[in-house]
Formats: C-alpha cells, sequence, structure tokens
C-alpha cells in the first residue's frame, strides 16, 4: 500500500552582493562590515572620478560591496530611490546567479535558489522573519511593492547570527536607512500598464498603473531620520489557458481525453506603504523603528467550457473519425455535453509588520536589541459556476443535442485547433444546471461550487546579541546571541456546493430544480473566450451575483467528501542560542578574513486539527499532537585575498527548513473497509498530515572565486555541494492509530479489528527521503569602459550560467526505495542583459532562461499539485531617459518598458513525454510607460 509517487512528477551580476554582515545583524550589517580608511564604493568612483547615475550606478554599488563583504551572498540595490532595475521584487532576485523564477498568471512569483523551490529557501524583511498569505512558508513577492524596497541581499551560506536561513539560502529584503542618506529626498513617480491582449473578460479592465511617493529626510543636526514611502497599484494580466484531463488509450489511439480550457483576467490592486524613524542621540546610541503595511487584492474571473471526450472515461461521447495512427491528428466526436463554465477567485489579504532595534556601540563592545511583530491575513474565496445544455447529460426526446467536436493538433502555439457545431452563446441552450450529474453521488444538482478559505499567519520575534570587540592578530570580535520566535498559522476552510433555488430544495429525490435560466440582472455580454482555439462566444456572467440574489442555495459538504479535514492550526515556538568568532587575520602573506560560529536551535511543535470519522454526516474529532526536537548548527566562511583583485571563499555549514504548514496539519480522514487489506493487514486506511514532521537538513560547502576589475567588472566561478537529510517526502504512508472508531464500527468491522490490528496507513507526509544537489555558477559583469572610451564606453554585459544536478531518493513504508530530481530545480540556468547608458539615455535588454523544472500549481479545493514543464527564454527590454544636473528638467526621467517580449509560453506535461501537454498558458506582451521626479 505504500505510495510510489515520485516527487519529480540575472541580471546575473548585475546587482549583486551588498556588503551585508558585520556579522552582529543584518539590522546593523553595513555599519559594521567596511572598517574605517577601507574604501565603500563611492569612495572608489570618487578616486577614479567616475560619476554615473542610473541602473550602471546600482552595479557599480553592487560589485563594490561585494568585494568588501565577509559573507557569500548575492544582492541587488536599486537604481534610485523607489526604482529597482525590474519590475518586481521576484524578477529582480531572479536574474542573480543561482536563481530562478516560475510565473504564475504571468508575473514572475516563486523563487528558487540553487535548483531548489520556493519551500525550501526562508525570506526576511530588515533582518527579521516574514510571515506568509499561503498555507505555506514561502514568501509571494508581488505582495511587496518594488518601489519600497530598496536593497536586498541572497545569502548562500548562513552564519551563525542568521535566525529563520533557509536550506537552499535567505532572502534579505530591506527598505530605506534615512540616516544612510544624508540628504532630504522627495520622489515621485507613476506608470501606465497595458498588455496587448486587451481585456479576456469583460468585468476586468484591459490597464492599469503604478503610483509611488517616497520622502526621507534628517532633522536635529542628523540625528533623527525618516523614510516614508507610499505605493499604488492596480495592475492586469490575461491568460489564455489550455488544459487537458489526460491522454487515454482508446482501443489502441491515443486521444485528448477531456479538457478544461480558460480565458483568465487578474487584476490586483495593492496599496503598500512602510514607515522607518532612525534615531541616534549619542554617536553610541541607535534606534530604529521599522513599520511595513500591505493591502493585497485579486480579482480573477475566468470563462471557458469543459469538455468530457473520451468515451472510455464515462463522457457518453462517440468518436466518429480519427485521421488514424497511433496520436490521430484529427480526432471527431459527437454527443459531446460540456460544462460551460463561469469562474470567479477573490483573494484579500493584508500583511502588517513591525520591529524596533537598539543598539549600543563603544570601542569595546556592540550590545543590540531587537523586537518585532508581524501578521498576513488572508480570505480567499473560489467559486465554479456551471452551465450547459442539459440536466446529467441526458439525451433523446425533449432535450438539447450535443455538440459535434473536431479537434485538429497542432505543430505549433496551443496543441488543438478546434471546430463545433453549438453556439455556447444562446441562453436559450445554455442555461444554469449540473451538466454532467456530478452531484448525483450525493443525490443533489450541483450547479456549482465554492471554497471559502481564511488563513491567518502571526509571528512574535525577541532577539538580543553581544559582539566583544578584540584586540588580536586573528580574531575580530566575539559574538553571543538569542532568540526567541512564537508563530502560529492556522486554515480555516468551508466548502458548499451550489443547487439552484426552488421550492423543493437542492435534493434530486425531493423534486430539485434542475435548470433555470440565466438571471439577466447577472449577463454580461457574450465573449470569445476560447477563440484562441477555434470556439466561438460563450454566455457570460457573474457568478457572485448570483449567489447574492438568491439564485444559488449552498448545500455543505458532509465530512467523509473531503480528501481530509481542512481545518488545522500550526503552533511553533523556537529558541536559538548562537555563539560566533569573526576573523581577521594573515596566512603568511595572505590576508584571510571570515568566520565561524554554531547555532543551538530548540522547537516545541504543536498541531491542532480534526479526525474525521469516516462517517457520512458524523462531526469530526479534535485532535491535538505535539513534537520536540533540537539541532546543532555550525557555519564557517573564509575569505582569502589570493591577489589584490582576487579573492577565493569557502563557505561550510548545517542549514535547515522548516516543513510546510500544511504539511504539519494534524487532522486526518478514515477509511474503514469490511475486508482486511491482504499487504497491510489492516481495515483502515486514510490521508491527512503529519504533525510530527521534523525539518529538513542540509550538510554543504561553497567554494567561489572572484576577479575584480575597473568600477563595477568582475569574473565569477563558484561551486557547491549540499547532502540532504531528512527530506520530506509529501506522498508517503506513515502508521496511525484507528482505536478511536471502535464505537462506530459495524459488528464485522470490529471483530475484524479485534482480531487484527488498530493501526493503518494513512496517505501523509515524512522525512523518508535522502540525497544531494550540487552544482556550478558562473558569472561575468562587463562594463566597456574597462577598455574602451568615448560612445562605446556607454555599453555593459552581464550573464550568468549555472548547472545544478540533484538526486533524491525515497524510502517507502512498504516498497523499494526509488530516486528522483528535487522539485523545483532547472539543470540549466541562464541570465543575460545588455545595457547602454550615455548622457541622460538608458538601455537594456534582458533575457533569463531555464531547462524544465517540477513545478507547482493550484489543485482542485485548493491542494496543490506538480508536473514538469517546458524549458522558458523570456525576453524584457527598456528604454529611458533621465535629464541631466543643470537642465530645466533636472530630476525628470521617463521609461518605456516590453516584458515578455516573444510572449514566451508557460507549459507542463504528463508521463514524461512532451506530447502529452497538460497546461499551455500564454500572457501576451506587457508594456509599460513611466515617469519619475526626484526634488
Amino acid at each position: 500500500m505504500a505510495f510510489r509517487k515520485s516527487l519529480a512528477g540575472g541580471i546575473s551580476t548585475g546587482a549583486i552582493s551588498i556588503a551585508l554582515a558585520a556579522l552582529a545583524t543584518p539590522a546593523i550589517a553595513q555599519d559594521a562590515t567596511l572598517e574605517p580608511g577601507e574604501d565603500t564604493a563611492d569612495e572608489q568612483a570618487e578616486d577614479n572620478v567616475i560619476v554615473v547615475e542610473g541602473y550602471r550606478q546600482s552595479l557599480e554599488t553592487a560589485v563594490g560591496l561585494k568585494r568588501n563583504t565577509p559573507v557569500i551572498a548575492e544582492a541587488f540595490s536599486s537604481e534610485d530611490i523607489g526604482k529597482l532595475p525590474d519590475v518586481s521584487i521576484a524578477e529582480t532576485l531572479g536574474r542573480l546567479p543561482g536563481l530562478a523564477v516560475q510565473r504564475v498568471d504571468g508575473r514572475a512569483q516563486s523563487l528558487s535558489v540553487r535548483g531548489l523551490g520556493p519551500d525550501y529557501s526562508n525570506s526576511l524583511l530588515n533582518g527579521r522573519q516574514l510571515v506568509s498569505s499561503g498555507d505555506n512558508r514561502a514568501v509571494e513577492y508581488d505582495q511587496y511593492p518594488a518601489e519600497l524596497i530598496d536593497q536586498g541581499v541572497i545569502y548562500k551560506v548562513p552564519y551563525a547570527g542568521l535566525i529563520g536561513q533557509g536550506l537552499a539560502g535567505t532572502v534579505d529584503l530591506r527598505t530605506i536607512r534615512p540616516l544612510s542618506k544624508g540628504e532630504r529626498i522627495v520622489s515621485l513617480s507613476g506608470r501606465l500598464e497595458f498588455n496587448e491582449d486587451g481585456s479576456l473578460n469583460p468585468d476586468i479592465e484591459g490597464w492599469g498603473y503604478r503610483a509611488t511617493g517616497t520622502y526621507v529626510d534628517q532633522f536635529a543636526d542628523d540625528t533623527l531620520g525618516v523614510a516614508l514611502g507610499v505605493a499604488y497599484q492596480s495592475s492586469p494580466s490575461q491568460v489564455e489557458r489550455f488544459n487537458a484531463w489526460g491522454y487515454p488509450d482508446d482501443s489502441g489511439q491515443i486521444v485528448l481525453g477531456g479538457m478544461k480550457p480558460f480565458a483568465r483576467s487578474v487584476d490586483l490592486d495593492r496599496l503598500g506603504a512602510f514607515g522607518t524613524v532612525e534615531w541616534q542621540p549619542t554617536p553610541e546610541w541607535t534606534g530604529t523603528l521599522d513599520v511595513f503595511y500591505a493591502d493585497y487584492r485579486e480579482r480573477i474571473p475566468q470563462r471557458g467550457i469543459e469538455f468530457p471526450l473520451n468515451p472510455g472515461w464515462g463522457a457518453g461521447t462517440t468518436i466518429e473519425s480519427t485521421s488514424g495512427g497511433d496520436f490521430p491528428d484529427s480526432v471527431t466526436f459527437s454527443n459531446v455535453q460540456p460544462v460551460v463554465r463561469n469562474d470567479y477567485d477573490r483573494k484579500d489579504v493584508e500583511t502588517f509588520a513591525v520591529g524596533y532595534n537598539a543598539r549600543y556601540e563603544n570601542d569595546d563592545v556592540i550590545l543590540m536589541a531587537d523586537v518585532a511583530y508581524s501578521r498576513a491575513d488572508r480570505r480567499l474565496q473560489q467559486i465554479e459556476s456551471y452551465s450547459g445544455l442539459n440536466f446529467a447529460a441526458q439525451t433523446g426526446p425533449g432535450f438539447n443535442m450535443g455538440d459535434v467536436v473536431t479537434y485538429t493538433r497542432n505543430s505549433g502555439g496551443f496543441p488543438f485547433q478546434f471546430t463545433n457545431q453549438v453556439d455556447y452563446s444562446d441562453t436559450n441552450l445554455i442555461q444554469l444546471t449540473d451538466p454532467r450529474g456530478w452531484g448525483g453521488g450525493r443525490g443533489i444538482v450541483q450547479a456549482g461550487f465554492i471554497n471559502d478559505t481564511t488563513t491567518d499567519d502571526e509571528l512574535w520575534t525577541m532577539r538580543g546579541e553581544v559582539v566583544g570587540k578584540v584586540e588580536d592578530d586573528t580574531i575580530k570580535s566575539l559574538v553571543a546571541g538569542f532568540s526567541y520566535d512564537h508563530r502560529q498559522k492556522s486554515r480555516d476552510i468551508t466548502q458548499n456546493f451550489l443547487s439552484l433555488a426552488g421550492p423543493n430544495g437542492a435534493f434530486i429525490a425531493d423534486g430539485a430544480t434542475t435548470r433555470a435560466p440565466i438571471p439577466e440582472s447577472a449577463l454580461l455580454d457574450p465573449i470569445a473566450s476560447l477563440g484562441f482555439l477555434g470556439f466561438g462566444p460563450q454566455v457570460a456572467y457573474d457568478p457572485f451575483a448570483l449567489l447574492n440574489d438568491g439564485t444559488y442555495i449552498l448545500t455543505s459538504i458532509e465530512s467523509s467528501d473531503l480528501p481530509y479535514p481542512g481545518d488545522w492550526t500550526v503552533t511553533e515556538d523556537v529558541y536559538t542560542g548562537y555563539l560566533r568568532m569573526d576573523i581577521d587575520t594573515m596566512l603568511g602573506s595572505l590576508p584571510v578574513t571570515g568566520n565561524m560560529g554554531v547555532q543551538a536551535v530548540f522547537t516545541q511543535q504543536s498541531s491542532a486539527g480534526f479526525d474525521s470519522d469516516g462517517g457520512v454526516g458524523a462531526s469530526a474529532i479534535p485532535v491535538f499532537e505535539t513534537e520536540d526536537y533540537s539541532h546543532i548548527l555550525p557555519s564557517m566562511t573564509l575569505n582569502f585575498e589570493i591577489a589584490p583583485d582576487m579573492k577565493l571563499r569557502f563557505g561550510a555549514a548545517r542549514t535547515l527548513s522548516r516543513a510546510r504548514m500544511d504539511y504539519l496539519s494534524a487532522s486526518s480522514n478514515a477509511g474503514v473497509s469490511d475486508v482486511v487489506d491482504i499487504e497491510t493487514g489492516s481495515i483502515f486506511s486514510g490521508g491527512g498530515g503529519n504533525p510530527r514532521l521534523r525539518p529538513y537538513i542540509a550538510n554543504g560547502f561553497d567554494l567561489s572565486y572572484e576577479w575584480y576589475f575597473g568600477g563595477a567588472g568582475y569574473f565569477a566561478i563558484a561551486g557547491y555541494h549540499k547532502w540532504l537529510d531528512d527530506f520530506v517526502n509529501p506522498n508517503a504512508s506513515v502508521v496511525r492509530d484507528f482505536s478511536y472508531l471502535r464505537p462506530i464500527l459495524s459488528p464485522q468491522q470490529r471483530a475484524f479489528a479485534d482480531a487484527t490490528t488498530y493501526l493503518g496507513l494513512v496517505s501523509a507526509p515524512d522525512n523518508r527521503a535522502d540525497g544531494y544537489i550540487r552544482g556550478i555558477e558562473a558569472s561575468l559583469s562587463l562594463p566597456f569602459s574597462t577598455f574602451t572610451s568615448g560612445f562605446a564606453s556607454g555599453f555593459g554585459f552581464q550573464t550568468s550560467v549555472s548547472y545544478t544536478d540533484s538526486e533524491l531518493t525515497i524510502y517507502p513504508l512498504e516498497d523499494d526505495p526509488f530516486e528522483t530530481d528535487v522539485p523545483g530545480l532547472s539543470k540549466w540556468v541562464v541570465n543575460s542583459t545588455v545595457y547602454y547608458e550615455n548622457s541622460g539615455f538608458e538601455a537594456r535588454l534582458s533575457h533569463r532562461y531555464r531547462t524544465e523544472f517540477l513545478a507547482e500549481f493550484p489543485g482542485i479545493s485548493a491542494s496543490r499539485a506538480q508536473r514538469l514543464t517546458y524549458p522558458e527564454s523570456i525576453f524584457d527590454a527598456q528604454i529611458g531617459y533621465r535629464f541631466e544636473d543643470g537642465t530645466s528638467l533636472e530630476g525628470l526621467s521617463v521609461t518605456l518598458q516590453a516584458l515578455n517580449l516573444t510572449n514566451e509560453p508557460f507549459i507542463n506535461y504528463t508521463d514524461g513525454d512532451r506530447q502529452f501537454i497538460i497546461d499551455y498558458e500564454e500572457y501576451g506582451r506587457t508594456y509599460l510607460v513611466g515617469a519619475s521626479y526626484r526634488f
């Protein structure tokens, strides 16, 4: 019974590496990284008498800082206040060496670090851990306005003072530090955004806009600094999506078994704001207060038609003709009874974070205390609304004729094109109903379905640290610190069937209404939602209007109908103590810097949920489980200056990432058979979470060579290897005690269980997997000004190439081990940018490429699924002009951007065969035109 489901199923150097970490704390890292007398990036620019602005300025700053940082990291910085090199934070991160992004609805959202997906890295804001609005820990980066982020750092090897480190890496997003700016800054910017496809749905606009305002100032003789920023975004995106059910073998020929294509429009409205107050009343004392708030709303109508096609899957169709061959180029189906879909998602997220950091420093010691609170609340409503030709696909006299649908396979673009006969915009034919009789098994009319999910994530953190400065030829400082984190995340999901209102309720046996016209008040203009596949217009309406006006009634779902009860609460108390020694010495004539340290992490973990007793209509039983564990995490980074412009870095560390929150759910369901299963020897089975899961663990090392030349030029090559342990297999089976069911068992079932066992296997995640991930990264930043002058000196080129290899071994309970790849891994990732800047003119062309990877997608009933993707090659471009000092328009800059220039599709497939495409999505090209003004 063991599950054998496989887990498989940069601006490269352009904005890298901020000098973080005096290795004391992220909140004070930059102050302590550079010793007095060392060149900062600004000082280097002054010494070379080169003054640049815009994109090149951000590159030179980043490269200059990378050269002096004592840790192995990547980073980016903004070109100017309120202006990152890319439209989103995720896109900027995805251009750094060893990083890649997955597009969701056409926007870069999920981040992979060194081939490990978003579940295996962690994110910080101003050095503090971030909550997330989803069911897992991974941050959805489009909730954080790029315009409010001043810089970001990705730790590839952690140090002992880094709290909240990830298995693959740790992303630290940072807002403005006002005292470091040293001047008053007022910046305003705005952009108009539109997609070439306009709007695919009538209830979403085809254009949007962004507006940002930032204020930075210093008061009281530069002892008090204030930074304020606000950003509002109304951003549309459009998705043309073909989705296949699968490809069955029908009498020796492979056919399309069914499909669910949609035209999807996404309207993202986001208000983000931050505020920072820095107070330095004396040279020794500094206090910093950070506040961040975001209100994030998405409205996502999607309209399409679901076509059951394969006769062998109960579609009721007949295959009239095929073009022959094993996978025919053309197939015609008759008596097609489709489901016309008008679906709508609403997502509302509110995120709040506040933190205060106090720091005291004199010649002997640094004292730091930090306290923070953050919260994310999300409500996600997902409604499905069905209409069609007949109730329950009924045929014969008095019923509408089924459709005749022919598909032809394409050699490029969408995998199929279609012709058909029915007019799906005819409201006399297409009415509200249960077209396939999906509710028949429960005896109801299922005319739709709704998930209503709320997720709350709350985190308190407290931290203290002491840094002792040491007068020694080897040791620079000794650091001791302690951190306490309390996190609680809960999910509550309500699921209901939508039935048609009428005098007899929802149940068919009671004479429920089975078919009803669509109310005029809810109708929208018909749209050719599936025109990209060859279909004509279809009926369009607002499903929430039908819910609100009483057209629909709600029918609750019994617990036995769910995969497992969906409500859970997970609580974590994490205590971390750490010691670190910072090094600054000589190895013969070779300067050596770095750090050695260790973290001791103790975790108290608990999960509350519900056990279903497996009976129809029976209530769930509350359950609560706890688990305690501890880990020792050593780390080390050594930097050897092998020549004035060359560094060799070595890093080694043991790191962990905690399991997804939904994996830790204590909830489960139960299945009871009337016969004993031969393989398990039990009558019990079920599915659910595993509240006793341990974190993923990795032991790894890094080796990096870096050669710097010119102001912004360098070449780097790095290799790494991580041994993975306690890796979570989400498709495992674990043993669970079902004795709580004894009172409700039938006499026969009770006799079987008493004679055999009350133990059974539950489909749930476990830690029975291990393996490795290893790779090599090469990056180059080449400003042409290094070897030429005049017009050509404004050109520059950046690129990074990453190769990653991995292997996981899964150890099922009752089966032989098997091997697979790590989810989210692309073996090859290439990020490149060509840029030109001269006399205020700016132009860039960027390209990011990744080979196929195992991607994550939203699944049925708020679950998730994984499938392999096609490779991706995405081009973005930008041109602009910055009015220079001394002109009448000084401070003004204008920009035109074009994203996804080649309209690159996002494609995934099944069964290891690229012919068997499941999802094919096109997003169109997006254009932005904007201006900013800095006072």
